[in-house]
């Protein structure tokens, strides 16, 4: 990933927390780079892959918390440990996932539950875990990395699709709750990129192969990631076009179907 010039970091207690899951490659890995180069964050790092999160924790002076977050035992125990690190976590990135590519019908029910897992389960008991103690500071930024495909569905990915459409429903409930409470420090973010050109397509075993959008570098995710913590942004699509077609969607899902069918 490209390397930015990092800026003078602010000084231990005066520097905010940042969570960052799925550190060890990709949009993750790439976040954590984004937030070091501005200088003035505590990266707290997760990841499954150890050596791989060691390589990035070393790079963005952050400090590796390795965990399996789809186990509850694994969530518990990386909660306790990014507490004791950090004192506190005032953003939670939430950028793990993983992917399935084929017919439904033809979906093995492991490959069910582990996209659901890592993809919705997870992601809804971590913001449990640390959703909370911003509540009782009054301030805090919980940013998750959501798809297209959450948007509008696509065919194949039916799973994976569903997932990130729970996450945007997820996120929009949890707004309205935080407005009910008067908590505008509270803020709760989307990401929400098409194709990304990260290690994702090769581990789910099927190749991109759609002419539109092209894949994005995982840093401009990354600059969309840091763009919500700093202004609370609740939605932000990487590229932006990709806000036209979920918008058409939303306004004339028949029509959005009915194009989509024809011209996939």
């Amino acid at each position: 990933m490209p390397h930015r010039p990092r800026r003078r970091a602010a000084s231990g207690a005066e520097r905010p927390v940042a969570l960052i899951t799925g550190a060890s490659s990709g949009i993750g890995a790439a976040v954590a780079e984004r937030l070091a180069s501005e200088g003035g964050w505590q990266l707290l790092l997760n990841g499954r892959d150890e050596e791989r999160l060691a390589g990035v924790a070393k790079l963005t002076d952050g400090t590796p918390l390795p965990a399996d977050v789809t186990d509850s035992g694994g969530r518990e125990r990386l909660a306790e440990e990014a507490l004791e690190r950090g004192g506190r976590v005032d953003a939670l990135v939430a950028a793990a996932g993983i992917g399935w590519a084929g017919p439904f019908t033809g979906m093995p029910r492991e490959a069910i539950d582990r996209v659901l897992s890592v993809n919705l389960s997870a992601v809804v008991h971590l913001v449990r875990l640390f959703l909370p103690g911003m509540v009782s500071r009054g301030a805090g930024r919980v940013v998750m990395i959501g798809s297209m495909a959450g948007c509008v569905g696509v065919r194949d990915e039916a799973v994976y699709a569903a997932t990130k459409g729970g996450l945007m429903a997820f996120a929009d409930s949890l707004r309205y709750e935080l407005h009910e409470l008067g908590l505008t420090g509270v803020r709760v973010s989307m990401v929400m990129p098409g194709a990304v050109d990260t290690p994702f397509f090769s581990r789910r075993g099927v190749p991109y192969h759609r002419s539109r959008p092209r894949p994005v570098p995982p840093a401009r995710v990354a600059d969309a990631v840091w763009q919500a913590l700093v202004t609370g942004r609740e939605e932000a699509f990487v590229p932006p076009w990709l806000g036209l077609p979920a918008r058409v969607h939303g306004a004339a899902p028949g029509v959005f179907r009915a194009l989509a069918k024809r011209f996939g």
